[in-house]
């Protein structure tokens, strides 16, 4: 399709046709909770999460279909607003758990969560209304996710939907995960680990269907990164770090390889991460600064140029209800920034305390927007799956923590009675937590905004849409995530005792920010392993720029999660990468890669991994509620205590029965070659 003919919308502009619906409505927010809390548990699990956007289209025009009045454009608005609860999901997960991270809270406070997570979400809204006529407007820009939720669109108006794959895979990933968490019949992994003179060797595998079906979606590639990180932080790192520190013959040779994990061994982790997310950074502005003044000069030009009646399709939010909008969200921003300085006992003289907080508001508006428009614009290069959000927080954060520790320079101590130190880091990643929010949300916007503008939608009524699910996401996602931390625990922080470490969601993203907010705030980070994961990362960093022009590619960044992540969680995603790559070779020897057989064969793959992703993630939602009302997470086991070692070979069995049923059920499916 040519650049001209995407510039086309498939309704016209002249043709008016229900988009906000009472029945769209109802549909967008019952998805915007499911896909969220989805997407929750995903991104606490493994610190990735998946577009919301492509599933929540399928699954709207396969619902719609039962309305005869239903249409493409109100099958737009539907996924419109239910991927902003995915998109919302993603800044407040990467962010706001820090606060339990760090011991600032002990549970996840409500109001203050929904919150920073609806003000920082509207604000990334606002902020992609004048971005819109920018971005979109940059012919050099082609928006591969927002294109292809487009044409998923417009294909569903005369073809069948795929709502099928979509079902099968939930159920599939549900009934698995239900297995594995909750009767634990099966294993979600299996690591094995031998003493071999002064050392220990060894590694493992996983199986986990969410993560599966993640790994299929990212694809090869960044699978491949992601072992090669394995192989540096677990069958590198930990013999030597065994033969360093020794072997403790009292302990499990497990239990000393998850040791050497959690002290050492996930901090090289994040120190390739920093480093990556840094050179991610350094490498946009250039290309986003030139980008973004182009498409400003070409805009203004084309309203120099001059159109008396502005179409239907290009109807924003009017600038001014931007502009007021914006200010009235400084208020609610404001009294929660100050509510952090004032209750958390900064020991700040009047004039300081709000001194930091009207400096906090700028700091927030002015990086919310920049970080916005980059995001915006990596979108448009290579689509909101590979945009680098977590790089933009970790900066927002550094930024962030300079700049309250300008406020309470002296003593600062993160840990002990005084709580001065924790409560300056907590301001630090409260103001990120809002600029993250919204720059996730433009990064999701502008991608829903491209997929309108290619069917034809009208952008005030998808605009209105994103609001409302932001609103949505906003007031359930701190249920999901306390539900969560209840029944699992978080990144070592347990709220109760006699928690199953081997199921605590690890929150890799959230993690990180603790870790670089302590190493700001005090000295006791692990320094040495972060630059020896920074010095990995530079390595990476100049093997991936040697071998870049050959088409080859090495994330640092996808490095980085394989040595901070458990081996059985980076290993869950190679699998699906390497089921991937299988399926996707045979689909191209089967079908030419530019067919249309091969997209509808590709697109089946997808939301049959979309599905388990999906259905596992929302299992393992609704399974913790009988956990946090009793109180055990072995409340519904199944398995005899003498027969508990066969489950991680169960596990296994299963996870080939998958694998072979999921690239049968895509290589068989017959496709129109037309």
């Amino acid at each position: 399709m040519t650049d001209e003919s995407q510039t086309q919308p498939f309704i016209s502009a002249d043709t008016t046709l229900p988009e906000i619906t009472l029945k769209g409505t109802i549909l967008a927010i019952f998805l915007t909770i499911i896909l969220g809390a989805a997407n929750t548990y995903l991104g606490l699990k493994v610190g990735i999460t998946v577009s919301a956007s492509i599933p929540a289209a399928v699954i709207s025009m396969g619902l719609l279909r039962f309305f005869r009045t239903s249409n493409i454009l109100e099958n737009n608005i539907v996924q419109t607003a239910a991927s902003a609860g995915e998109a919302l999901t993603a800044g407040v997960s990467y962010t706001i758990p820090a606060l339990i991270v760090i011991h600032y809270w002990s549970n996840f406070d409500y109001l203050t969560t929904a919150i920073i997570a609806l003000t920082g979400g509207i604000l990334g809204v606002l902020f992609s209304v004048p971005l819109r006529r920018i971005l979109l407007a940059d012919k050099t820009l082609r928006f591969p996710e927002g294109t292809a939720i487009g044409k998923v669109l417009m294909a569903s108006s005369s073809a069948a939907t795929g709502l099928k794959n979509l079902v099968y895979g939930g159920i599939v990933g549900a009934v698995i995960s239900l297995c594995q968490t909750g009767f634990k019949i099966l294993s979600d992994q299996m690591q094995l680990w031998f003493r071999v003179a002064n050392t220990i060797v060894g590694g493992g595998l996983g199986f986990a269907p969410a993560l599966i079906g993640a790994g299929y979606i990212i694809g090869i590639n960044i699978c491949l990164s992601i072992f090669l990180g394995v192989v540096l932080g677990w069958v590198i790192g930990v013999p030597v770090l065994s033969y360093i520190y020794g072997i403790d013959t009292t302990q499990g040779m497990t239990q000393i390889a998850m040791q050497l994990w959690g002290d050492h061994i996930r901090y090289i982790g994040l120190g390739a991460m920093m480093v990556g997310g840094l050179w991610a950074v350094v490498t946009l502005v250039k290309p986003v600064v030139k980008g973004i003044h182009a498409s400003i000069r070409s805009v203004i030009e084309a309203r120099q140029a001059g159109a008396v009646n502005i179409p239907r399709t290009e109807r924003d939010i009017s600038i001014m209800k931007v502009f007021w909008g914006t200010l009235l969200l400084l208020i609610p921003i404001y009294f929660v920034v100050n509510y952090f300085v004032i209750a958390a006992d900064l020991k700040l003289t009047y004039t300081l305390a709000y001194s930091l907080n009207i400096t906090s508001l700028v700091l927030i508006i002015v990086m919310g927007f920049a970080l916005a428009a980059v995001c915006g614009y990596f979108v448009g290069l290579v689509g909101s799956s590979a945009s680098p959000i977590s790089s933009m927080a970790l900066i927002s954060l550094i930024v962030a923590s300079f700049i309250v520790l300008l406020f309470v320079h002296g003593d600062i101590v993160l840990a002990g009675s005084d709580r001065t130190g924790i409560a300056a880091a907590a301001v630090a990643i409260v103001i990120t937590a809002i600029i993250a929010c919204t720059a996730t949300i433009c990064n999701d916007t502008i991608q829903d905004l491209k997929a309108g503008q290619m069917v034809g939608a009208t952008p005030w009524k998808q605009q209105v849409m994103l609001i409302l699910g932001v609103i949505v996401a906003a007031f359930s996602i701190p249920l999901i995530l306390q539900l969560l931390f209840d029944a699992y625990g978080l990144a070592g922080v347990m709220p109760h005792p006699n928690m199953d470490p081997s199921q605590m969601l690890l929150a890799p993203q959230a993690g990180l920010m603790s870790a670089i907010v302590q190493g700001i705030f005090t000295h006791s980070t692990q320094w040495s392993m972060i630059i020896t994961g920074g010095v990995i990362a530079v390595f990476v960093l100049v093997f991936d720029e040697m071998v870049k022009h050959r088409g080859w590619r090495l994330p640092v960044l996808a490095v980085g999660i394989g040595i901070y992540l458990p081996v059985g969680t980076s290993m869950s995603l190679v699998l699906g990468g390497v089921l991937s790559y299988i399926v996707e070779t045979k689909l191209i020897q089967k079908y030419q890669k530019q067919t249309q057989a091969y997209q509808s064969a590709h697109q089946s793959g997808l939301l049959l991994a979309c599905g388990l992703v999906a259905g596992a993630a929302v299992m393992g939602v609704l399974i913790a509620i009988p956990f946090v009302i009793k109180g055990n997470s072995d409340v519904l086991n199944l398995m005899p205590a003498q027969c508990a070692f066969l489950a991680p070979w169960l596990g296994l069995l299963a996870t080939i029965i998958l694998c072979v049923w999921f690239a049968v059920r895509v290589l068989r499916e017959k496709h129109a070659s037309s």
